[in-house]
């Protein structure tokens, strides 16, 4: 017999909200960076003026009611308790569709999206959404023991759609929820209609293969990326634990660590807001904080890192590429993906597309999964 499936409200006490104020008002602040940009990392102003409006306006209250106006349920899976946002269309005939966010995200990235695909202006687009926290992040529990790479995650989702009643279903993925996408396509056995993806990956093919501008532009921004960006992947795949005492105890560590991310993989002309208004972006801090999932959001990082079997994928699949984010030659994942069938090189957007681009993302799901219903 199945572990049941019981609704799941998040509430954080007051005192955890008290606790933030006052940790943000005591903050040791380092010196002013020795350079006039971002090539040192988060600038000291920058920093200070994010905290303060975290600590003096942002209202977590209101995303807490964002986060609860959507069905949500918990489920143990292979020994860990899951979390789900699970928002049913009203139209019967809406397709399933699995929703995976990645680091440093969290299912409240997707929240702006769930009304468009539940309930869209035409009722052949519509989607019943189920959008899972990934072990260790967000309101999912955290493994005590070691093995929860991304093949296992895979392994959970595909558990929960059945236990769902879904027996066939789209999916899409984002970061290593892409990763977590294509692993379940890879061992697919019918119940997957279609995948879409962002940021997927391949190995280079042992035939040589030709690749045009777009291809090895995208190829030299991936090399820049790890030479100049790397740095935060390297920590959390070697030493999480270590990582995550700092980011645990210090609300503007956390806030530093991932809010530079946004800042990096977005696509914006030095205004952040104006593409990722500040609520949106404290959303992802929050959750990390009060849940305390510095380390255990990492792990993957160490679980999966260089680990990853990338095997042959033959389920229909669709790319959609944003310029702010990473860009494989289609050659490589044509070779790996085997059923590519819709290929999207948008001309704006980055690395968190249903926070920068929704419309764009809704409707490349629109389009894709339509073919495929």
């Amino acid at each position: 017999m199945s572990p049941p499936v019981t609704p799941y409200r998040v509430h954080i006490p007051d005192a955890q909200l008290a606790d933030l104020r006052h940790r943000l008002a005591s903050t040791r602040w380092p010196e002013v960076e020795t350079v006039g940009d971002w090539s040192q990392g988060m600038p000291l102003a920058y920093a200070k003026d994010l905290a303060a409006y975290w600590g003096q306006r942002y209202d977590w209250r209101a995303t807490e009611a964002r986060l609860n106006a959507v069905p949500q349920f918990r489920t143990d899976i292979d020994g860990l308790g899951i979390h789900f946002l699970h928002a049913r269309s009203p139209h019967p005939r809406a397709l399933p569709l699995l929703v995976s966010h990645g680091w440093p995200g969290s299912v409240v990235e997707f929240l702006d999206i769930v009304g468009p695909l539940t309930d869209p202006p035409d009722p052949a687009d519509a989607f019943h959404v189920v959008c899972p926290s990934l072990p260790g992040y967000g309101f999912s529990g955290k493994p005590s023991d070691s093995g929860w790479p991304v093949d296992r995650v895979a392994g959970a989702w595909a558990t929960l759609m059945g236990r769902l009643g879904y027996d066939r279903y789209g999916a899409h993925g984002v970061d290593w929820g892409s990763f977590v996408t294509a692993a379940m396509a890879e061992t697919d056995t019918g119940n997957l209609a279609g995948i879409h993806l962002t940021m997927p990956f391949a190995r280079p093919p042992k035939e040589q293969v030709a690749l045009d501008e777009r291809d090895l532009a995208g190829l030299a921004a991936m090399k820049e990326f790890q030479q100049q960006e790397g740095g935060y992947s390297v920590v959390q795949s070697t030493r999480p634990q270590t990582l995550g005492y700092a980011l645990t105890d210090s609300p503007v560590g956390q806030l530093a660590w991932i809010a530079e991310k946004y800042w990096a993989w977005s696509d914006h002309d030095g205004d952040l807001d104006k593409v990722i208004p500040r609520d949106r972006l404290l959303d992802a801090v929050s959750v990390g904080w009060f849940r305390s999932t510095a380390a255990s959001s990492a792990r993957i990082y160490w679980e999966s890192q260089n680990k990853l079997a990338l095997g042959p994928v033959r389920v229909p699949t669709a790319v959609s590429n944003f310029p702010k984010d990473g860009r494989m030659p289609r050659p490589w994942i044509e070779h790996r993906f085997t059923d590519l069938r819709r290929w999207t090189d948008h001309p704006v957007g980055g690395h968190f597309p249903a926070l920068e681009q929704p419309d764009a993302l809704v409707g490349e799901l629109r389009a894709f999964f339509g073919t495929l219903r």
